[in-house]
């Protein structure tokens, strides 16, 4: 008995993967890798190589040999540089007109205001204990206050029309709408798709299939040049409004698509367990069904929210100026036309900011939501 007692006490060994999965040294981890053979260590020293070799150069342009600053906007000191060094006084000379496009330059804090609503808006979106129907107040009220703040009109604030909005917040505007609507949307044609009623199925087929057949191109072009010719005489709905509808419509197809696969990939005993408890159509999918859906389908929603984002930046193609849009005509200056680079990489890292934090987020709560 005391031996199996000891024996029952004493510590198993840990196999060497176990050993490896609970971490190590880094120069273990570096060995098992990166280093574990042949092949393995060649492509990493050529990677290795072109990384610092590319890290190396970009530091000499971006940091070393670039100009910050120009007194008096003189760009002669830039274009002697020749290209070896990048001239970063372009970005607090153009950065307004980048961020704002042709909004009044006096009442460009309304837009600036605006842009970090929305800021605030995502991160309260994303802390699970604001999820509670209040939340869609808060969205109401600061939506109010977005519109309130880019047209004007009131409390002293000159009214400012749509054809003036452009930049950064245009583009906010675009993805978040797009996105708010887009998605219910596409949760209602994917219940659609699996309907025993075969008109709202063959409904829900046609939609999807006729959205996701044409470029988006075409859709902006239609709610651009098209649909107008719809309306009665007299009714003008702005352009910015028409290209919105064709943003939702085209997010509410993929959308449906990828929330169709996570419904086909809940179990059949949790359709039959709802059933069982009596529940209805609508509590079955709101309560059992569709939480599990989406669970499922994380990573694939998020890079369609990504896909999304950034095709925003195609309504370059209707004359909306987007972020993108607006920086392109920022260089049409004949004295920064050389610059351009600078100018996009000034973009990049803003687009860049908002996808990696959707990124991050999106892998933070499959996490979370993944069973262990």
């Amino acid at each position: 008995m005391t031996m199996a007692t000891d024996l029952s006490e004493a510590p198993l060994p840990i196999p060497p993967r176990a050993r490896k999965a609970t971490g190590g040294r880094p120069i273990q981890w570096l060995r098992a890798n990166l280093f574990s053979s042949v092949p393995n260590t060649l492509i990493t020293l050529i990677l290795a190589f072109i990384l610092v070799k590319a890290g190396i150069s970009f530091v000499q342009w971006g940091v070393s040999n670039a100009i910050w600053w120009l007194p008096g906007n003189d760009t002669a000191a830039c274009r002697a540089l020749r290209g070896l060094g990048a001239c970063w006084a372009v970005i607090p000379e153009k950065y307004r007109f980048i961020l704002f496009g042709t909004y009044p330059f006096d009442q460009q804090w309304r837009p600036a205001a605006v842009t970090l609503i929305f800021i605030a808006l995502f991160v309260i979106s994303s802390r699970r204990k604001f999820w509670r129907p209040g939340l869609v107040l808060v969205w109401i009220a600061a939506l109010a206050v977005i519109g309130l703040l880019m047209w004007g009109g009131v409390l002293g604030m000159p009214y400012v029309s749509q054809d003036r909005w452009g930049g950064l917040p245009v583009t906010l505007i675009l993805a978040t709408f797009g996105l708010a609507f887009g998605f219910p949307l596409g949760i209602v044609v994917a219940l659609g798709r699996r309907s025993k009623l075969p008109a709202i199925r063959s409904l829900c087929v046609l939609y999807v299939e006729l959205i996701r057949g044409v470029p988006l191109i075409s859709l902006l072009f239609m709610a651009s040049v098209m649909f107008p010719l719809f309306m009665p005489d007299g009714v003008n709905i702005d352009k910015l409004l028409r290209a919105q509808i064709a943003f939702i419509l085209y997010a509410g197809a993929y959308l449906a698509e990828v929330v169709r696969g996570g419904l086909q990939a809940v179990p059949r005993g949790q359709y039959e367990a709802a059933d069982a408890l009596g529940l209805s159509y609508w509590k079955k999918h709101g309560l059992v069904i569709l939480p599990q859906a989406i669970r499922h389908v994380i990573p694939p929603l998020v890079n369609t929210f990504l896909a999304f984002f950034k095709d925003t930046s195609l309504v370059l193609i209707i004359g909306i100026f987007d972020l993108l849009t607006t920086a392109k005509t920022a260089i049409i200056d004949p004295a920064w036309q050389s610059f351009s680079v600078e100018v996009y990489v000034f973009v990049g890292v803003i687009y860049f900011a908002f996808c990696f934090a959707m990124s991050r987020y999106s892998k933070r709560l499959e996490a979370q939501d993944t069973p262990r």
